[in-house]
C-alpha cells in the first residue's frame, strides 16, 4: 500500500486507492502475513489466536463494543475462530469478537489445531471480494 495520512487508523477496502498492483496479489494470496511469523518466533504473537488491531481501533472500539476488552486477555494470533469463518478484514467487528470470546472460553490445543488445519483451506485463502458480497446480503 502506499502511504498517506490515515495509515494508522484507515482499514483497507476492495477499492482502496492506496493498494498497488503487487499489494493487492501478495494480499490474496496472503504472502502479507508471513512477516507475522517473526512475531511469533519472538513471542510477542501466537499462531491461533484473536487478531491484533491498530492502537487507534482499540481505543474506539472498547467504548463502542461490549466486551470488547475480553479479547486482549490473550496473546493476539496470526488466525483464529473468526478468521477461518470468513471475518477477516472489513468485516464485522461485533461478529470478530462473538468468535474471539468464544475461542477464549473453549480453547484447547485440539482448537488450535482444528483452526490452523482449516485456515491453510478457508482463512487465508477467502476471496475478499466475496467476504464483501457476503457482508451486503446479511
Amino acid at each position: 500500500m502506499r502511504v498517506n495520512k490515515d495509515e494508522d487508523t484507515a482499514w483497507s477496502t476492495s477499492d482502496d486507492n492506496r493498494k498497488t498492483a503487487f499489494g493487492s496479489f501478495i494480499r490474496k494470496v496472503s504472502i502479507d502475513e508471513l512477516p507475522q511469523l517473526f512475531n511469533v518466533l519472538k513471542g510477542d504473537m501466537s499462531l491461533v489466536g484473536p487478531r491484533p488491531e491498530l492502537p487507534f481501533y482499540v481505543r474506539q472500539f472498547k467504548e463502542e463494543v461490549p466486551l470488547y476488552l475480553v479479547r486482549q486477555q490473550v496473546r493476539p494470533g496470526m488466525t483464529g475462530w473468526a478468521q477461518i469463518h470468513g471475518l477477516r478484514g472489513d468485516t464485522s467487528i461485533e461478529a470478530r469478537v462473538e468468535y474471539d470470546i468464544w475461542y477464549i472460553e473453549n480453547w484447547s490445543i485440539a482448537l488450535d489445531i482444528k483452526i490452523l488445519f482449516q485456515t491453510l483451506f478457508k482463512g487465508y485463502f477467502i476471496n475478499n471480494e466475496k467476504l464483501h458480497v457476503r457482508e451486503k446480503t446479511e
